[in-house]
């Protein structure tokens, strides 16, 4: 009897712990200001928004080491962009020196989670207070006794403002201008309702808004409340609109209501995955970059209707318009992760993508709110289109969007940073000769289409379009067009064409079919552009995931391919590191001639397990985040674009990654945490099981699919969508022979 009572007991206290892990408030692992110090280039900004919700905001200042905020923002329209109708506060009389003078905070006082901001001004001693909803937000204002309170926005020459009673509007536009010879004007038009409110949420009346020339002064006499709340909604469509969406979301709700909803959008999401084991530091390390993968893209349809850049119309739809994404860089691990965690939504996003070309004529590749933005190379939402497709993601226009994707490849320019610009003399030779062709060194551009800056960069043009003549054949093959297939798929090897076998290097060869003599590590101008992009010719020596046995066969076999790999990460930099980041600025986190800290590189270390030697992966995936993903303001490598690199950490961290968008399984390897679980849509759960999994316990000795022994590092779609459990058994020293002989799926 004792014994079944003791039983009975722990089954309770073990049910009792799994219900409260399961419960687990993940939130509180949320740190925004992790990355907020760069390497080299950008950092990365404490964005406070909803999770793929139109209103974002972040305070603007340099970086984090700065104690100087510029302005607080009413609207960050595209990923790290400054914000919009930036406002200073200050109390008593406003001076002109006011409108331009940096306000001093101690970051000691800062609070910052995803869905409330607060720091205090403290020369001033105003404390300021953001919370946001979805295309709404409020700011509070808490001032000094006895003083008169002024808000001070800026806009730009085309502002505009109005008040009326207690209530005013703002008419905001912003313009960008393409560049090259189909140059366009892009405009973005953001209307704003606000309203000053008091602590009881009603309507300040004592408030007096004085406009002058793009400035808005917005000042309370001293005798009034020290608190004043700013609520405000923002709308792409038209004045009314912004009115609408105030009085939905936010009109009768005060500021803490406001953010305790936040909260609960942030904990839906945050805790869909649930693990066990692993640090504090790791945790906050993971869900941090879970909260980045959720900045964008952006839902812009306002309550029934949105507003579309793409052919300057408003139109009519209860289904999400998403836009604010960057597919060179989302591609490779945001789009796939959206697969697995929200399907729905992914889905919602390819529709938005074909909606776009519909009304464009093009399928964009970085698409805003105003357009698209011409921006990086290649055409790779042809990726995220076949990949959302072998997974399952059919809920759109499938015909449109393979028509679009198709005439991207076969209408459109591979020149740099002018997608969407018509064939020219560059493409048809790319056409006809399955590569970009390089200038000669010392030789003058001849085409005036391409950038300056930018340049030709002909290799990496040459294997981006590889991937996706690759990837628009798998989908004709999809769709049962078995002529396009046939015309199309052959492209998929272009990348041959500039295999160097004595260099074992992809190199650059000019129009007459000479290869270009450079130094591939140090050679190409800023970001390498003239033959490359942002990196040199030893990390675009593996992009070729579309086709990684052809890789294999040119490196001479899975043994040479292996050692070439070992290399990199030990090859030497070539030069001093200050001389290096001249022209190599983009290349940040280096490993040998790896760099943690561009995109080009994630896949790179999961290609030793099809090199016949897993544990490497294991290793070196797990050294990457160790040492370049700290739970700090240095926490990030390289520019995070938005989710683009924290998606690499959230798949690593729990120990798969897709290697191939557009081949619907992942690679395996060494997950920080005991235990993850994700609870996916379908009602289903995926757990990962890595029992003392620590950083010295990492190689997999022997791994498991449902109790079922598997000798593969490799887990299908279908697998983990159904609820798969993938049991790792880790050990201190590697098994070599685990997943040696394995075969690349299919």
């Amino acid at each position: 009897m004792v014994k079944n009572y003791l039983i009975v007991l722990l089954s309770v206290l073990n049910f009792s712990t799994f219900f409260a892990q399961a419960t687990d408030d993940n939130t509180k692992y949320i740190d925004p200001t992790i990355g907020n110090v760069s390497r080299f280039l950008v950092p990365t900004y404490p964005t406070i928004h909803l999770p793929n919700q139109m209103l974002r905001m972040f305070p603007v200042k340099k970086d984090y080491i700065s104690d100087m905020v510029q302005g607080f923002p009413l609207q960050v329209t595209a990923h790290r962009r400054p914000g919009i109708l930036q406002m200073k506060v200050a109390s008593g009389k406003v001076k002109p020196n006011l409108w331009k003078k940096g306000m001093p905070i101690d970051h000691d006082l800062e609070r910052v989670h995803p869905w409330l901001y607060s720091t205090y001004l403290i020369e001033d001693d105003i404390k300021v207070s953001f919370t946001p909803s979805k295309k709404s937000a409020i700011y509070k204002f808490e001032f000094p006794q006895g003083k008169q309170k002024n808000i001070l926005m800026n806009g730009s020459k085309n502002m505009r403002f109005d008040s009326k009673n207690t209530s005013f509007n703002i008419v905001e536009k912003r313009s960008k201008k393409t560049k090259g010879e189909h140059a366009a004007e892009n405009i973005t038009t953001i209307y704003v309702y606000g309203e000053i409110v008091d602590k009881d949420n009603l309507p300040s009346k004592s408030v007096k808004y004085i406009y002058n020339n793009s400035k808005l002064q917005i000042s309370a006499p001293k005798n009034t409340s020290s608190t004043l709340y700013l609520k405000y909604a923002i709308s792409y469509i038209s004045p009314k609109q912004a009115k609408e969406n105030f009085i939905k979301e936010i009109s009768k709700n005060t500021f803490d209501e406001v953010s305790k909803a936040g909260k609960k959008e942030w904990e839906k999401v945050s805790n869909q995955i649930q693990v066990e084991g692993g640090t504090t530091a790791q945790k906050r390390t993971f869900y941090t970059a879970l909260y980045r993968t959720y900045e964008r893209m952006v839902n812009i349809n306002e309550y029934g209707q949105y507003y579309s850049g793409y052919d300057k119309k408003v139109h009519k739809s209860k289904r999400p318009f998403y836009v604010d994404d960057w597919v060179w860089d989302t591609y490779l691990a945001q789009h796939p992760l959206r697969t697995i965690l929200n399907p729905p939504m992914e889905n919602d996003m390819l529709n938005s993508y074909t909606l776009m070309y519909e009304q464009s004529g093009w399928m964009p590749t970085f698409p805003q709110v105003f357009g698209n933005h011409l921006c990086m190379n290649s055409y790779h939402s042809s990726a995220i289109f076949v990949d959302g497709y072998k997974k399952g993601l059919k809920n759109y226009n499938v015909e449109k969007a393979y028509e679009g994707i198709k005439k991207n490849l076969l209408e459109g320019t591979f020149i740099p940073w002018r997608q969407g610009n018509p064939r020219g003399a560059l493409d048809d030779f790319y056409l006809e000769n399955g590569y970009f062709p390089s200038l000669k060194k010392g030789e003058q551009e001849t085409v005036a289409n391409v950038d300056g800056f930018e340049k030709r960069q002909p290799v990496a043009v040459t294997l981006g379009v590889s991937y996706d003549f690759w990837a628009v054949s798998e989908f004709a093959k999809e769709l049962g067009n078995t002529d396009d297939y046939s015309k199309l798929s052959p492209k998929g090897n272009d990348y041959k064409n500039l295999w160097h076998s004595e260099k074992r290097l992809f190199m650059p060869k000019d129009a007459d079919g000479n290869w270009v003599n450079i130094n591939p590590k140090l050679d190409g101008g800023k970001g390498y552009r003239e033959y490359y992009d942002e990196n040199n010719g030893w990390t675009f020596a593996w992009s070729v995931q579309h086709d990684i046995a052809g890789l294999t066969n040119l490196l001479g076999g899975k043994q040479a391919a292996q050692n070439r790999l070992d290399q990199l990460f030990r090859e030497s930099l070539g030069i001093r590191k200050s001389d290096f980041f001249v022209n190599g600025s983009n290349s940040t986190g280096m490993v040998g001639q790896f760099s943690m800290g561009n995109e080009p590189s994630f896949h790179i270390p999961y290609l030793y397990n099809y090199f016949g030697a897993p544990w490497k992966t294991q290793k070196r995936t797990r050294f990457l985040l160790d040492v370049w993903f700290k739970d700090n303001i240095f926490g990030i490598p390289g520019d995070e674009d938005g989710g683009g690199m924290t998606a690499f950490v959230v798949f690593t961290s729990m120990g798969i990654y897709p290697v191939t968008p557009g081949l619907p399984y992942y690679n395996i390897t060494s997950p920080i945490f005991e235990k993850t679980a994700i609870k996916l849509q379908n009602g289903n759960t995926f757990t990962v099981v890595a029992e003392g999994s620590s950083k010295r316990k990492k190689y997999i000795q022997k791994a498991f699919i449902n109790g079922k022994e598997i000798f593969s590092p490799f887990i299908s779609h279908q697998q983990i969508m159904d609820g798969a459990t993938l049991k790792l058994d880790l050990g201190e020293l590697p098994n070599k022979e685990w997943g040696k002989n394995a075969v690349i799926p299919k």
